[in-house]
């Protein structure tokens, strides 16, 4: 989007440092901008894990930096019915949300999108690493991903639709986050040094356990291996995640005959949640033929262009996250309902976890993607969906 015709922009100010220099970036190509600090969750506020009033505080500093007006609005109604409860639905499900994405989908760019256009936007611009770009061929925005590889959030935004994106800024898309901290500074921003948040804004820095015990009933029951052997006890099914290797409190078991030459302690990792039987299923090595897929099924999808990507023939080669911090992994596209796909990736993927977006590349240009269902692993049944 190079058309700098002065516009009135109302800007998502988070507190941080990237939504900061969004900010001041405008201001300073003539356009009338206007903060808004969403308050997304107010259930423990004003705890040491998860308060805003502290981002509140710091937004509104930046704001009198750079010289504009900020308003505090209150969506924390709108984040638990469309986010928060979504979220408790999965887990309860046994799956792996990701509510980043669903957050960006009905929260940032609905209720604060529609906020903004109340308030006589143009449009609206946040500080996520992703940019837009209008095709005049084809009359369509592409979702693109931030010039930053290490910092690239379109992977979080794949949901946004056509009219999302023709109202969407995305200014530091186009710069690297050195170069953003190195701005912050020269203009003084009294969060120029501000750590970069992390995690799920309504847990912050808490333990994971403890905060989702609050709210999911767990039910204790066996760990298993591979071979059906029991080793251990699990706290709760929904406490879990493929993958995971930290807190399964069976580390240094010596286990007989472990396969693929994998050692007696060799790490453990969870590879299956049998919900029928209520057992989590680990597998010994991070190599282990039950965590390594080469199809996955998804649904639940949705399509930047508003529709999936033609397919000629019989498949179509792009590349796909099936998590977000990962490379994109060069896969097959397979057309199927209308409402889900697969992916076939001639390189086995690691994990691959239910629940957790699996996000379609032509490029650098994000054509959008959906929820995973089940991954086909090696010498295995599919996962538990």
């Amino acid at each position: 989007m190079s058309d700098v015709k002065p516009r009135r922009i109302v800007v998502g100010l988070s507190g941080g440092v990237d939504s900061a220099v969004t900010a001041w970036l405008l201001k300073q190509q003539g356009h009338e901008v206007v903060g808004i600090f969403m308050k997304n969750w107010e259930d423990d506020d004003d705890s040491e894990y998860c308060s805003s009033n502290v981002d509140f505080v710091d937004a509104a500093a930046v704001a009198d930096v750079i010289g504009i007006e900020i308003e505090h609005v209150n969506f924390a109604a709108d984040y638990k019915d469309r986010v928060f409860a979504e979220f408790l639905r999965e887990y309860q499900a046994g799956r792996t949300p990701n509510p980043d994405v669903l957050c960006n989908a009905e929260i940032k760019f609905k209720a604060f999108l529609d906020h903004a256009m109340r308030l006589g936007a143009d449009t609206i611009a946040t500080g996520h690493y992703a940019r837009v770009r209008h095709n005049p061929t084809t009359g369509l925005f592409e979702l693109l991903k931030g010039l930053d590889p290490a910092k690239d959030q379109s992977y979080f935004l794949h949901r946004l639709s056509q009219v999302q994106l023709s109202r969407s800024w995305f200014p530091i898309g186009e710069l690297h986050k050195t170069r953003v901290r190195e701005l912050a500074l020269h203009i003084g921003l009294p969060n120029a040094k501000k750590k970069d948040s992390t995690g799920i804004c309504f847990i912050g820095e808490r333990p994971f356990r403890e905060f989702l015990n609050r709210y999911i009933a767990n039910t204790p029951g066996p760990i298993e291996d591979d071979q059906g052997r029991q080793i251990g006890r699990h706290v709760g099914l929904s406490f879990y995640t493929l993958g995971q290797r930290q807190g399964l409190g069976i580390g240094g078991l010596k286990t007989p005959g472990a396969q693929r030459g994998a050692g007696e302690h060799a790490p453990w990792f969870v590879a299956r949640k049998d919900l029928t039987r209520n057992v989590l299923v680990v597998v010994q090595g991070h190599d282990h033929p039950w965590l390594l897929a080469h199809q996955v099924e998804v649904g639940d999808t949705s399509w930047v262009a508003g529709h999936p990507p033609a397919t000629p023939g019989a498949a179509r080669e792009l590349a796909a996250k099936t998590r977000y911090r990962q490379s994109d992994a060069p896969c097959r596209f397979l057309a199927s309902a209308p409402q889900g796909f697969a992916l076939d990736f001639p390189q086995a993927q690691w994990a691959v976890t239910p629940g957790q977006s699996a996000v379609l590349y032509d490029g650098e240009v994000c054509l959008g993607g959906g929820v995973i269902l089940h991954a086909d692993t090696l010498n295995a049944h599919p996962l538990e969906s």
